[in-house]
């Protein structure tokens, strides 16, 4: 046994090592936080659009309004921005390509629709379901708008809310939780029951953090019985799994609060040219995603622990192989993994096998749709859209149905495109003629910029924004298939039995 001294020197030893390991952890979080500061303030400056943020409901005064209420809100925050950012803008800042400049061609109260605008859509005859569909981060209500009317060609009220921070200024999601954006997802839902009634189905739609919105919102109605319960979802490059900077976000923003540096609050500051999608991006957006996704992921496991899952509504899913938002791992890992045998359906897009740059791909890529899946099989439909052959853009749907290891191979009857390699996050719900991020724009600069056109070719660091924003797929040559198969499930909706219908598709 050890002396009484001997234990006083062992002690003594411990706390003089506890504590230069603290003062070694201070100094290094100093001195990050001082290298972070001095590196935000190195950017470009902040604007008003950056400084101003709509005054949007808290969620208990969400969870309490009506549908109408948020839109009486929502004229008010437009209103107030056109007024404190709009006219308030210097000469420097009114170019032509500033969405807050009311004279600029991408001005967004310009255009016959103002697409940055919770709107809903109602059928013009029976009414045959409810659907609430619900966009990403950073984005607007723009990105649900082909969606929303499939389902109102279908029978279906679909409502599409502009979440809180969102469409206005990027200075709002400064101010914002995703507890908001949560109430505005039962609002929602609210509101398509009161259109639609309770006896007509119910879908949730999901595109990127708006994915993780309606995963959220099914869990949250397997343990109240008060919210609806969906009788199907559908999710577009779903935010299941972020980044692992994402959760250490909040930590870049820290300097914010030293007076100077303000622009530590943001992970980049770049100009406004997208009428229906901010572009700058700060601290705490990136934060709350985060957050969203480990209470979304926690309460899952809490779930499946109570037996509860097998109640988990049917998913269709669509991602992309490569993803840079999210993780694709994620989705496959941390969400199909627990689905029940109940007809859902993962549809993974594959890089384009036949670009001619397998020397400038990690070699991991070109079989990455197969290593991500599990072995067959497996409880869900798998289906991977892929080349045809290594050498030909023609591409397959190579579908494995649940429950079975034999994979059927069926021609899409469509092509990559040549200089593509591959789809991205923001892809997935754009078709190639959509005239603001199409390839093939219906109506081009109808939005007064069409994304998808732009091939830049000059020298490097001449331009203000990157050039891999730019070159980042905008739009999806296979929409029209993704059609096909969100409608599929729609005409299912209306059996009694709604699983044996998902599963024959």
């Amino acid at each position: 046994m050890r002396s009484d001294a001997a234990n006083a020197l062992y002690k003594d030893k411990i706390g003089k090592l506890l504590k230069r390991t603290a003062v070694g952890v201070l100094v290094l979080l100093i001195v990050f936080l001082g290298i972070r500061g001095y590196q935000s303030e190195q950017g470009p400056p902040l604007h008003r659009w950056h400084t101003w943020a709509a005054h949007e409901m808290a969620k208990d005064e969400i969870d309490r309004a009506s549908f109408a209420d948020y839109l009486a809100r929502e004229d008010a925050i437009f209103h107030d921005m056109k007024v404190n950012v709009t006219d308030q803008l210097s000469d420097e800042d009114k170019t032509p390509l500033n969405r807050f400049n009311q004279h600029s061609s991408v001005y967004p109260a310009r255009f016959d629709t103002d697409w940055n605008r919770s709107f809903i859509l109602e059928p013009e005859g029976e009414v045959k379901g409810a659907v609430v569909l619900l966009h990403g981060l950073t984005d607007s209500p723009y990105s649900m708008r082909y969606l929303a009317q499939a389902y109102q060609q279908k029978g279906f009220v679909a409502v599409v809310p502009r979440l809180p921070g969102h469409g206005t200024a990027p200075g709002s999601l400064t101010k914002v939780d995703w507890q908001m954006w949560m109430a505005v997802t039962r609002l929602a839902v609210r509101e398509a029951t009161r259109l639609a009634g309770n006896n007509v189905p119910l879908h949730l739609v999901g595109y990127s953090n708006g994915g993780a919105l309606a995963v959220k919102y099914s869990l949250d109605s397997l343990q109240n019985n008060a919210l609806r319960k969906p009788q199907q979802i559908v999710l577009l490059s779903p935010m299941i799994g972020v980044t692992a900077y994402a959760r250490f976000a909040g930590l870049a923003g820290w300097p914010a609060a030293i007076p100077g540096f303000a622009k530590a609050a943001w992970l980049s500051i770049v100009p406004e040219y997208n009428p229906f999608k901010y572009n700058s991006f700060p601290v705490r957006a990136a934060r709350q995603s985060w957050l969203l996704t480990q209470a979304m992921q926690d309460q899952m496991l809490h779930i499946i622990r109570s037996g509860k899952m097998q109640a988990f509504p049917p998913v269709l899913t669509f991602q992309s192989v490569l993803d840079s938002t999210i993780s694709t791992r994620a989705v496959v890992n941390a969400f199909y993994r627990y689905l029940p045998d109940n007809g859902s359906e993962l549809v993974m897009f594959d890089i384009n096998q036949a670009a001619n740059l397998r020397a400038l791909f990690r070699p991991a890529l070109y079989s990455a749709a197969n290593s991500l899946l599990p072995p067959a099989p497996r409880r869900y439909t798998s289906t991977v859209i892929t080349n045809a052959s290594p050498n030909t853009y023609d591409t397959v749907a190579r579908i494995t149905p649940a429950e079975e290891t034999q994979e059927r191979v069926r021609s899409l009857h469509a092509a990559w495109p040549q200089d593509t390699y591959s789809l991205s996050h923001i892809a997935l719900p754009f078709p190639l003629s959509d005239s603001l991020y199409g390839r093939e724009p219906s109506e081009r600069n109808r939005y007064g910029i069409s994304f998808g056109t732009i091939s830049l070719r000059g020298e490097t660091a001449s331009l203000i924004v990157g050039l891999d924003t730019l070159m980042r797929n905008t739009s999806n040559p296979f929409f029209d298939f993704m059609m096909l198969q969100i409608k599929g499930r729609i005409d299912c909706s209306s059996q009694a039995d709604v699983q044996p219908c998902l599963k024959a598709l």
